[in-house]
């Protein structure tokens, strides 16, 4: 009986590991909003750092890595810090941008395109790197937004562990919010370094992610307008 537990306790495992490595491969996404615990800001950035350091050490230590060299022994605070002040400071919302709004007084009501946004942000099933543009527009519905803020809104949306599908969307109803106008569009080119340095390694191809709402989802003509500014 004890045989017959441990073979079909195996099995689930590797059954497990196999949907894990499919799923990561298949660049499969829960959700419209990153999964957070309800817990997720209890405790401050700097205990955050702390435990992180301490269990990139032991990670490091697992590796075999010489934790007493010179280059070494620095390097898990550094990730810590690293971590939570910048590669994934977007997921504390108290790093969300300040944004005012500005009556569009100039009555423009064409699109606003904002293109070639960079961006660099980690993809959540393998944590490396995923790098790219993002090219937004919107049309005025009354007010307008300082040009900077639609790069820090990418920008903070981008620094948390991320699937790119994901990342357009946030930005994308993050912008009709603060707008209050459904007339937005978003398109995002990236480079996943999960694709590049690992599994397939193909170091040429490119994601393509787009989001349309308003007059961009309804008129052909928006769309084929928009895209002709960002190929500009």
């Amino acid at each position: 009986m004890k045989q017959k537990e441990t073979m079909l306790n195996t099995m689930e495992i590797s059954n497990s590991e196999h949907l894990i490595d499919e799923i990561g491969d298949e660049h499969i996404g829960t959700s419209a909003d990153t999964p957070l615990r309800a817990d997720a800001f209890e405790i401050d950035d700097e205990l955050k750092m702390e435990l992180i350091e301490k269990h990139f050490r032991e990670i490091m230590h697992v590796l075999g890595l010489d934790l007493t060299d010179d280059s070494l022994k620095g390097t898990p605070r550094r990730v810590a810090k690293m971590y939570i002040q910048e590669i994934f400071s977007g997921l504390n919302p108290k790093n969300k941008p300040d944004v005012k709004l500005f009556e569009n007084k100039y009555k423009y009501n064409e699109m606003l395109v904002e293109k070639d946004i960079t961006f660099f942000s980690n993809c959540e099933h393998h944590f490396v790197p995923i790098t790219g543009k993002a090219h937004v527009a919107y049309i005025s519905n009354g007010q307008v937004i300082g040009l900077s803020k639609i790069n820090r809104i990418v920008q903070y949306y981008a620094k948390r562990p991320q699937v790119q599908e994901r990342l357009t969307m946030q930005i994308g109803n993050e912008l009709k919010e603060l707008l209050g106008t459904d007339d937005i569009a978003v398109v995002i080119d990236a480079h996943h370094m999960c694709v590049s340095s690992r599994g397939v390694q193909d170091v040429n191809s490119s994601t393509v992610t787009a989001f349309y709402s308003g007059k961009f989802e309804r008129d052909e003509n928006a769309r084929t307008e928009f895209m002709k500014y960002i190929s500009l």
